[in-house]
């Protein structure tokens, strides 16, 4: 009977990581044909066609793409489109090279943002960080409450800041859901693991071999899952600690939870 009920359970949790695990980046055919009669005459880092910056914050972001790529030599450029886009076009237009990175707002598909980078950027950025950096700040969710100017100048913030330190696997920030997400996969590593050091006979206190044959499934969950998504992208030590106390009280209840079955009848008597 024990068997099935770990059977069932290891299954649920498999479920559950393998739909979790699935990420799907859509990338819209913004640039399928060339239309240059929309790109303006004088040259510009940022073609702004569906209107989603003000023109203060469109006259602010080109002296800074402009600043960056003088300091840096990276070019960043940003193109925003509705029901128009230049196509093919934005290549000759800007020049596009191996160290150039289009970021391109199109709010009509599930995600407004996506990405054409030049090879030499994968070196310092990998695609991951691109998929992520599309998700976070490109989501319909963000969008609705941030703005899509807000989802365009973030999103070059996080770009930019990574350039300058030389890199990033992640995209740097732990925002609020992400951060629920990896203190779900704590407790439920630490359930796992309280479960799994349950005494197993008579005058055994901690069934260690239990809780080390089941190490790999609760120490991913609360390793990989829980403290690692916190550690790579803030310095805070709040998240941490809470993620930490979350895996022990997960622990300590599915531990105890014996003892509480056995003394629910007898209170009831």
């Amino acid at each position: 009977m024990q068997s099935c009920f770990w059977r069932k359970f290891l299954v649920s949790i498999a479920i559950f990581f393998l739909a979790g695990s699935i990420w799907v980046m859509h990338s819209p055919s913004a640039l399928a044909y060339e239309n240059p009669d929309l790109l303006p005459k004088t040259a510009t880092p940022v073609v702004d066609l569906a209107k989603s910056l003000t023109d203060i914050q469109e006259q602010k972001l080109v002296q800074d793409l402009e600043s960056f790529e003088t300091a840096t030599g990276w070019k960043l450029r940003v193109l925003t489109q509705y029901d128009r886009t230049p196509g093919r076009a934005v290549i000759n237009f800007w020049g596009l090279d191996d160290k150039s990175i289009l970021l391109v707002a199109d709010s009509r598909g599930g995600n407004i943002l996506s990405f054409s980078v030049g090879d030499a950027v994968y070196e310092l950025l990998p695609r991951t960080f691109w998929i992520e950096l599309q998700t976070r700040f490109g989501n319909l969710y963000f969008v609705r409450e941030q703005g899509e100017d807000q989802a365009i100048l973030q999103a070059l913030d996080s770009v930019k800041g990574c350039l300058l330190q030389g890199g990033c696997n992640v995209v740097p920030g732990l925002p609020r859901e992400q951060w629920i997400l990896t203190l779900i996969t704590s407790v439920i590593g630490g359930v796992i693991c309280g479960f799994a050091a349950q005494p197993q006979r008579e005058g055994q206190v901690f069934a260690w071999q239990w809780a080390l044959i089941f190490s790999p499934l609760w120490g991913i969950l609360f390793l990989a899952f829980g403290i690692g998504p916190v550690v790579t992208r803030t310095s805070e030590w709040l998240p941490l600690v809470r993620n930490i106390v979350g895996f022990l009280i997960g622990a300590l209840v599915a531990y105890l939870s014996p003892i509480f079955t056995r003394s629910s009848p007898n209170t009831e008597s």
